[in-house]
């Protein structure tokens, strides 16, 4: 199966022929989070650069299902991870993107969709000083997924193939994998919503809470007691190299001033709440996550909400996590939180630690999506 890959859209788009393939240059990731930046990328497959009525480029990259996985695979976590760590990331990376076109359904509401595409889009519930967001998958135009964060990571074959040993071991994951998917057993074998993220901090998190208001019976809240861990011989190998940059995510701190809390809200909502007097958690999930919040300032008051929304409104880049206590320090404010992410489904860090612990790559999967059912892909339904 083929899968078509937005790469970047851009003004003008620089590329150029080599021996492996075709080189993008400036190409951005993490976008909107604090990894934020742009890097040279190589690419194996077709490379087609299409014109869009606005003027500017998009780089979209078609090639194998699998192929695409073993790059996910090295640019979600570093290409030396443990071989079990690599199969279970191979299954949900899978699971994930086959998901809207195996089911044919739209991930929104799990309402029935002919879509088979996928993009960030924005769900909006907004009544008087409310504003609840989720951002969702939906369908792009002329591609099938897009390659930063919101989707999977897709940096290319940079990272994969730097290390010929590394990359010898993601290519034997996926192949021991291949095809193999997540299935929920309880709605007629579908495809499962197999989401992932860097560190839970402890316990991870409902779907509802963070996403479309739809319980599903593999993604419920567990404890993990594995991601607390500052060994770095695992974390070299669940985080690349600008992950590394952070260091304090199972618990974290971000203190600001009165001031500084104003103008980032401020800036960040486009709302000016003028002093904030109060954040309320209104909602909480079972990990901590906040899904409600009330800010209260001397101009305006407000519910904001979900998960990520929290995250964009109360920083300049984003908070690790919405899992955080609020606490006042003089003037200061100080928020005091736990894990990076989001928190629904696989933490990546407490899967390497089961992994360096012995766990096959089942018992790894199962502990994250309890219920879940291995099933190929043309056997899911």
């Amino acid at each position: 199966m083929k899968i078509r890959v937005g790469i970047l859209t851009a003004p003008h788009i620089r590329c150029e022929k080599h021996p492996k393939g075709v080189l993008l240059r400036d190409v951005r990731i993490g976008i909107g989070f604090h990894w934020d930046r742009t890097e040279d990328q190589l690419f194996e497959g077709t490379m087609e650069i299409r014109d869009n009525a606005d003027g500017t480029q998009t780089a979209i990259n078609t090639l194998d299902v699998e192929d695409y996985l073993t790059s996910v695979i090295t640019s979600e976590m570093s290409a030396t991870s443990s071989i079990e760590l690599l199969k279970a990331h191979a299954v949900i990376s899978r699971s994930w993107v086959l998901r809207p076109m195996l089911n044919k359904i739209s991930t929104i509401g799990n309402q029935q969709s002919d879509t088979t595409k996928c993009q960030l889009s924005i769900v909006n519930c907004q009544l008087p000083e409310r504003h609840i967001v989720w951002y969702e998958r939906d369908a792009h135009t002329g591609f099938d997924v897009c390659a930063d964060d919101h989707c999977q990571r897709y940096e290319g074959i940079t990272r994969r193939d730097a290390n010929p040993e590394a990359a010898r071991r993601v290519r034997e994951a996926v192949e021991a994998t291949r095809g193999l998917v997540l299935v929920d057993p309880t709605v007629n074998n579908t495809v499962c919503d197999t989401r992932f993220y860097k560190c839970c901090g402890g316990r991870t998190e409902l779907f509802e809470n963070v996403w479309a208001p739809h319980h599903y019976s593999y993604l419920e809240s567990v404890e993990c007691p594995y991601c607390n861990t500052t060994n770095e011989r695992v974390l070299n190998q669940v985080l690349n190299n600008y992950d590394r940059e952070t260091q304090d995510f199972y618990r974290w701190k971000v203190r600001y001033t009165a001031q500084e809390l104003a103008s980032i809200i401020r800036e960040r909502s486009g709302i000016d709440f003028g002093e904030i007097i109060a954040l309320n958690p209104i909602k909480r999930g079972p990990s901590g996550r906040i899904y409600e919040l009330e800010i209260i300032g001397s101009k305006h008051r407000m519910v904001v909400g979900k998960e990520l929304e929290i995250r964009k409104w109360l920083s300049r880049t984003c908070l690790y996590s919405s899992a955080f206590e609020v606490q006042r320090d003089g003037t200061d404010w100080l928020l005091k939180g736990k894990g990076w992410g989001h928190g629904v489904g696989l933490c990546q860090i407490g899967a390497a630690v089961m992994a360096d612990q012995g766990c096959t790559y089942e018992q790894i999967l199962a502990h994250y999506y309890p219920g879940a059912v291995l099933r190929r892909a043309n056997e899911h339904s």
